[in-house]
């Protein structure tokens, strides 16, 4: 499907270890800890900490962001599309996709469709345009299938750091 390797583990420029590891699993409780904070818990010096959450950030292992609640903060619409392209426009459709700004996660897929997104809409109009005279006028999009979060019940992002960070004798974490 001409999918792009940009994030595959095999293109970084350095792979992370177990201190790397450590710091976003802190991140991921509690972003706003201070680098002085992270040091002294891992035993390391605070430019160390600066160094490697750099790295971190500029190779996209991690953002360091707010998650807030859209539905809380006013967008009336809010939800996934997932997407069937034609192969051979793909590259060109998810060109178009990534330009989308109420479009802040894009994702390609296995399964019923080639592409899941996520989109934020302040108003059901808003969303209509986004649907039909944005993504469905897409050449190569053939087909789209819209789905609406009424409520989040769970949103966590404190979900560590995978097999990377596993060692050989430490049992998978669920």
């Amino acid at each position: 499907m001409g999918r792009s390797a940009s994030n595959n583990s095999n293109n970084r420029n350095k792979a992370i270890d177990k201190i790397d590891c450590q710091i976003i699993e802190m991140l991921q409780k509690d972003g706003r800890l201070p680098n002085t904070v992270i040091a002294r818990d891992l035993g390391i010096s605070e430019a160390t900490v600066r160094a490697r959450l750099n790295r971190l950030i500029q190779e996209e292992y991690i953002q360091i962001v707010a998650v807030s609640d859209p539905l809380k903060l006013g967008f009336d619409a809010v939800g996934s599309i997932r997407i069937n392209v034609d192969i051979k426009k793909f590259e060109a459709v998810i060109s178009k996709l990534k330009k989308l700004k109420a479009c802040p996660f894009i994702v390609l897929t296995t399964g019923n469709s080639d592409i899941y997104l996520e989109f934020l809409a302040n108003s059901i109009d808003e969303l209509n345009e986004l649907i039909f005279e944005k993504i469905n006028k897409i050449d190569g999009v053939i087909r789209t299938d819209t789905r609406m979060i009424l409520k989040f019940i769970k949103r966590r992002f404190d979900f560590g750091t995978g097999s990377l960070c596993a060692s050989e004798n430490e049992p998978p974490k669920p």
